[in-house]
């Protein structure tokens, strides 16, 4: 009977078809009711093989396919008809097992790890709205959202007021500031170009994060024109160097604009001194630009927001609330002093169809216009729900006890034959050698740091193989190959941290 029905609706249907170049345009063209299904199984899977295992150190935390052999398993090939939801959901579980699963307890690769059920919730409903965030008309709550959460982080750097914007990604928002400093510094070069501009120079550390190369080259400056200062052995920035380079950039006739300290060096997690930088910005003019995406998230911390001392005497600030307080990528903010519509006279071009003067209500809740982009997603809101969720209280918790649980595994280190600290951390980064049986009783020459140099490959190498855990390594300031642990998620115990160190030395007998 349900078939006979069906059978009648399609013949009507085509009967009182309206066609244009061939093309019958009565009634949706997708199947709502199987979507719907799609979904719910899909949602499923999801729940079963990623939320329900976050947490299980049984599970692999990747399953490694060389990329020729990944292709063929996944069945890459897009084809002129569409593939069965059999077939879809089956890819679902494919790509599901083979991707790294960064939720994982012992996922200690990257400044991001683990997950928080609030902000993947607020995911969850984002993806599902759609929503761009130009326009209040389009996009009215998440708009709110923002508003609130950059108004909060901007009472955590110490400003009375100022503004702000959330940005795909720490690199953009460099990007932004460069640019802001630049507009602050000689305004019309928004319409009049690079042409008849001084030669513009800028200054940031050592060890500062690749993207300010990368943004002085995007914007026209011009990588050459980026000065490194030195910094200390422990990856801070020298203030006397950053003077002497000043200096040296106004001798040469060059037109110093702007200086980028970092709070949380990416490899070294160095904060570097802020009041003594801002003391130079001012002496100098300077435009301060404090790169916090990682180490900004200890000014939720009573206990450890003096590393980010004097951060309130910059001008802009870029925070990733993605990375310590496990937002969900992308989430990153940036936080300008200003509080006169800088963002918005640098990066506005007043498009007539999106952001017209003439609405039925206040326009200048239209914020999209301080953007570079278009389409924009509302990242805002993920973090807004799980500060909501948890307090600034629990978020606190979170940095104190990332914070605790690196520091226990400092203890441990210090205590294990064969692990070496290359510096005393002062936040999540904990950076070491493992020296193996092998090398222990070499003498300390070229031959000794050319053979440890090739340790952390390998190790890295059998623990992704085997899928047990996944730890960075990299050389750095002419230092060899070292780990660099970063501990994050709140899914990560005691037990972790021992286990780490247990694994290296597993993995590694036989080098």
């Amino acid at each position: 009977m349900e078939a006979s029905t069906c059978k009648q609706d399609v013949l009507q249907k085509k009967k009182n078809a309206v066609l244009v170049d061939g093309v019958i345009l009565n009634g949706p063209i997708t199947d709502s009711k199987a979507g719907e299904k799609f979904v719910e199984e899909a949602c499923k899977i999801i729940m079963e093989e990623i939320i329900q295992k976050a947490d299980d150190v049984t599970e692999k935390v990747c399953e490694w396919r060389a990329p020729e052999t990944l292709k063929k398993i996944l069945d890459l090939e897009m084809r002129d008809t569409g593939e069965s939801h059999q077939k879809l959901l089956q890819l679902c579980q494919d790509v599901i097992q083979y991707s790294v699963k960064t939720n994982h307890p012992r996922f200690f690769n990257q400044l991001y790890a683990g997950i928080d059920y609030y902000s993947l919730v607020a995911r969850f409903i984002t993806e599902a709205l759609n929503p761009s965030v130009y326009t209040y008309e389009v996009s009215p709550v998440f708009l709110l959202v923002e508003e609130a959460v950059i108004k909060k982080m901007i009472e955590f750097i110490g400003w009375e007021e100022g503004d702000g914007i959330f940005n795909p990604g720490g690199s953009v928002s460099n990007m932004y500031a460069m640019n802001l400093a630049r507009y602050k510094f000689c305004p019309e070069i928004k319409e009049k170009g690079l042409s008849g501009l001084p030669r513009l120079v800028l200054f940031t550390s050592e060890e500062c994060h690749y993207s300010m190369k990368k943004a002085a080259s995007f914007l026209g400056i011009g990588t050459e024109n980026v000065y490194f200062v030195k910094t200390d052995e422990r990856g801070k920035m020298i203030p006397e160097e950053l003077e002497k380079q000043v200096q040296r950039a106004r001798k040469e006739g060059s037109a110093p604009f702007l200086v980028c300290a970092t709070a949380g060096t990416t490899v070294l997690g160095a904060f570097d001194p802020l009041d003594k930088i801002a003391d130079i910005c001012e002496k100098h003019d300077l435009w301060l630009h404090v790169d916090a995406s990682w180490g900004g998230s200890a000014l939720i911390s009573r206990k450890h927001r003096r590393l980010l001392h004097g951060i309130q005497r910059a001008d802009s600030v870029a925070w990733n609330p993605h990375k310590m307080l496990l937002a969900g990528i992308q989430c990153c903010a940036l936080l300008v002093k200003d509080n006169s519509g800088l963002l918005k006279k640098c990066y506005s071009a007043k498009a007539a169809y999106l952001f017209q003067q003439d609405k039925f209500y206040d326009v200048s809740y239209d914020t999209g216009d301080k953007s570079i982009q278009c389409s924009r997603r509302p990242d805002a809101f993920k973090f807004w729900l799980m500060w909501k969720a948890l307090g600034t209280t629990g978020l606190e918790e979170r940095v104190n006890r990332a914070l605790a649980l690196a520091r226990y595994l400092v203890e441990e280190i210090k205590k294990r034959e064969g692990f070496q600290l290359l510096l005393e951390p002062e936040y999540a980064n904990v950076c070491f050698w493992y020296i193996p049986p092998s090398l222990r009783k070499m003498e300390d020459g070229p031959e000794f740091w050319q053979k440890l140099h090739r340790v952390a490959p390998v190790v890295k190498e059998r623990m992704m193989k085997k899928g047990s855990m996944m730890l960075g390594y990299q050389p750095n300031q002419g230092k060899v190959n070292f780990f660099r642990q970063v501990v994050i998620s709140p899914q990560v115990s005691r037990e972790d941290m021992d286990f780490l160190l247990d694994e290296i030395e597993l993995l590694a007998k036989d080098l």
